[in-house]
């Protein structure tokens, strides 16, 4: 996994770098050159120009862009600067004054544009020339490659303040950022390049999940083996809506479990028994499965929750409560999880998370991570949020998913999510990690999907039927074989 850092976690390694002995202006030059480095890159393998526009604002990040810009003028590329107005850091006055080049004030001059407007730090909407600037290289047609960040993307939560600017590239200079990975920040970053420059990093937010987070849950299982090794789901679901409860226990099938129930309760199995023959019907939800998941489909009513309140009560395992289940919890209130014996996840989407915790949607947007934590902390609970990407903690480590693609914005996805992490926690993984492979490998699934249908077309069952090639793709490359 990889760290990510909120901007201030970024600006204090950057200043304890500096009191070991490490100058800004070092800094500076390692950052520049990680820069030019890949615009050089941009240049002569993606545009096949050596032409190359630098638009610098006043700050640090300026300052990286004019010491690309010289080292690349020494390599003999054809090299210009739009500079912005305004009072220059003094580190970005020094380079400024060491680049002797021509400097423009168009944008159609290159088809390679780099912006070095702002840097991480900026926590204000855009306005004036800065946005003309921003604007002005979005509608270029160039190349975009951005330092650090796209100026206007605000760092910690990914959100655009007012306009940003839509990278092809992004160049990290030492810690991942928080923003790359969160809501706007999925469109804007492009191909994220990470740069080593020598900082050390001390603190970080979250982590990063990757391939080999997950592959490691996929390995080559045993043959010498049976399926009471591998666990029992029970999914609990579909009294108003039974479609919610096929998805789950369809999607927990492919998850690799060893048993999957469906508590029927009144219902007859005959309508989904056809379908779906390996499916174990059973009239009451079984209480010694290792994972059992709640709330797809179930309808809010005095009933549901009372059914809701006896899991809690007496359920000893891993106990995923989503959908409906959510609205439940938020209903009766927080206190009813204080007493359980089983280990909850919680699954909410953004509104349904807004309506648990007390926060407006805007509060958690700007600031999902130390949202989730904190709620889950306090709770002791374990939460998903499901949002573009998602965030996922216990309380002590959050984990942000980012893969996925839009295709996932339908109805029943969720469901799907929620039986796949029921069957993931009932084979053995905690509930975080049960989370985090869900989600990944469905984003993964999502993206192949969309490659084919197109996002708009997708259904659930394509979404389904990636599942397979997703976990393959994890093995890529690699010699460990996989069996589900």
């Amino acid at each position: 996994m990889k760290y990510l850092l909120r901007n201030d976690q970024m600006r204090a390694a950057d200043m304890a770098t500096q009191r070991k002995g490490v100058s800004g202006e070092t800094l500076m030059k390692r950052g520049g050159e990680a820069l030019a480095y890949e615009v050089m890159a941009a240049c002569d393998l993606v545009m096949r120009s050596r032409d190359v526009l630098f638009v610098c604002g006043t700050g640090n990040n300026g300052g990286d862009g004019y010491v690309a810009a010289r080292l690349m003028m020494e390599r003999g590329y054809n090299v210009s600067v739009y500079a912005l107005e305004g009072d220059p850091s003094s580190d970005n006055a020094r380079e400024k004054e060491r680049y002797k080049g021509p400097y423009v004030r168009r944008f159609d001059v290159a088809k390679v544009i780099v912006d070095c407007i702002f840097g991480t730090g900026l926590s204000r909407e855009v306005l004036d020339h800065y946005r003309y600037a921003i604007e002005a290289i979005n509608h270029s047609g160039a190349y975009v490659v951005s330092c650090d960040i796209p100026s206007g993307l605000n760092g910690d939560n990914g959100m655009a303040l007012g306009v940003a600017v839509k990278a092809d590239r992004t160049v990290c200079i030492a810690g991942l950022k928080l923003g790359y990975y969160l809501h706007d920040g999925l469109d804007l970053c492009g191909e994220i390049a990470f740069k080593d420059i020598g900082i050390e990093l001390t603190e970080f937010t979250a982590l990063l999940a990757e391939n080999s987070d997950v592959a490691k849950f996929f390995l080559q299982r045993p043959r010498n083996n049976h399926k009471g090794n591998f666990g029992t789901a029970c999914i609990w679901g579909g009294q108003s809506y039974p479609g919610a409860a096929t998805l789950a226990f369809s999607a927990a099938m492919m998850t690799g479990v060893g048993y999957v129930k469906f508590a029927l309760e009144d219902r007859s199995p005959d309508a989904y028994a056809p379908a779906y023959p390996q499916i174990i019907y059973t009239k009451e939800p079984d209480m010694n499965a290792q994972a059992l998941a709640f709330g797809m489909g179930t309808g809010v009513s005095d009933k549901t929750k009372d059914e809701l309140k006896y899991l809690l009560s007496n359920y000893t395992g891993k106990l995923i409560i989503d959908a409906d289940g959510v609205k439940m919890i938020a209903e009766m209130g927080l206190d009813i999880l204080k007493d359980t014996k089983a280990k909850i996840l919680l699954t909410p989407h953004l509104q349904e998370f807004s309506t648990l915790s007390g926060h407006s949607i805007d509060e958690i947007r700007s600031n999902p991570t130390k949202i989730v934590y904190g709620f889950a902390r306090m709770c002791g609970v374990s939460v998903i949020l499901k949002s573009s990407s998602a965030v996922i903690s216990n309380g002590q480590r959050t984990i942000i998913c980012s893969r996925g693609d839009s295709a996932l914005a339908k109805a029943g996805s969720g469901d799907m999510l929620a039986g796949y992490i029921c069957g993931l926690a009932a084979r053995g993984l905690d509930l975080v990690d049960a989370a985090m492979c869900a989600h990944y490998l469905f984003g993964v699934a999502a993206e192949f999907a969309a490659q084919e249908f197109t996002a708009y077309c997708c259904t659930s069952k394509d979404l389904m039927n990636n599942i397979p090639k997703a976990i393959k793709s994890l093995f890529e490359g690699k010699r460990k074989s996989l069996t589900l």
